[in-house]
């Protein structure tokens, strides 16, 4: 038997009506339906404290990319598939309107789908535990009153000294997030790939660059020489975890061993995805 894991965003309006309506759509078919066990009842979904973890097929969320993170972060023992239904607007990995879920569930039912890998990254400092993340890392000044200086070493090379209000370092997942609002480029999620971006940096020749996965970046907080009381930064890792970082600190960045799956349907594809979100309307030959 087969078992889902459904996680809805219940501040989206209607998500738990739509939720119990899979629950029971799914149920009928023969499949486990699981949920976190404070609102499981209600969606006439399973306690998730009911099964092994491990034996979780398939992951549906009801939101939008954001979701997608939340449950990430918030059920790591979880590693399965993630078909997601959006109930916004914006979204490049939840990219299944709400009415075409029941055709999508039956296409996934009947095996008629295809599973697309996508690299994750990991960060860590010697004061901090190893994080993961799906679409980005983000070192940011926050509350110091001026820009900062992070250098960054690639694999124990030095790059570049950054001035700026921090950088964004993202998967092909996460180029169309943050990193492509601070003028980063959009990643095909095939890709095995970096992009770091800088935010808002002094220097206009500071542009973005694509680095491969396998190198280690390494981003060390310099000090301010005229300043005596400079403040932390805070790196946030997909806007869920965030940790604080002292002048002279070092965090690093790798590729994790653990990767993020996405269902693919046939009527789905990542070009569509961005033409709709984009509004790209270019013309094309006859």
């Amino acid at each position: 038997m087969l078992n889902f894991f459904m996680e809805p965003n219940l501040s989206k309006e209607n998500a738990s009506k739509f939720a119990a309506e899979i629950a029971n759509y799914l149920s009928a078919k023969g499949v486990g339906v699981h949920a976190n066990d404070s609102i499981a009842k209600s969606l006439n979904a399973l306690p998730l404290s009911q099964v092994d973890p491990k034996a979780i097929d398939f992951i549906i969320t009801l939101g939008g990319d954001g979701t997608i993170l939340r449950t990430v972060h918030s059920y790591p023992e979880i590693i399965a598939p993630f078909i997601a239904i959006n109930l916004g607007g914006l979204g490049f990995m939840a990219d299944i309107p709400f009415d075409e879920i029941f055709p999508s569930l039956d296409q996934l039912l009947a095996g008629n789908f295809t599973v697309k890998n996508r690299i994750m990254m990991e960060g860590f400092s010697e004061h901090s535990n190893r994080s993961l993340a799906v679409n980005e890392i983000v070192i940011h000044r926050t509350s110091n009153p001026c820009l900062i200086d992070l250098a960054i070493y690639v694999d124990g090379i030095y790059l570049n000294t950054f001035s700026a209000d921090g950088i964004i370092i993202s998967t092909p997942s996460g180029s169309t997030a943050y990193s492509l609002a601070a003028g980063g480029p959009i990643v095909t999620p095939e890709i095995q790939a970096f992009v770091l971006t800088p935010i808002c940096p002094h220097t206009i020749s500071n542009r973005p660059i694509v680095l491969m996965p396998h190198e280690k970046i390494e981003i060390h907080y310099l000090p301010h020489e005229n300043i005596s009381n400079q403040e932390n930064v805070e790196i946030h890792c997909d806007g869920h975890k965030s940790f604080k970082m002292k002048p002279l600190g070092i965090y690093t960045i790798m590729r994790s061993e653990r990767s993020f799956s996405l269902v693919a349907l046939p009527q789905h594809n990542y070009f569509l995805t961005l033409r709709e979100k984009l509004g790209w309307r270019g013309q094309t030959h006859a």
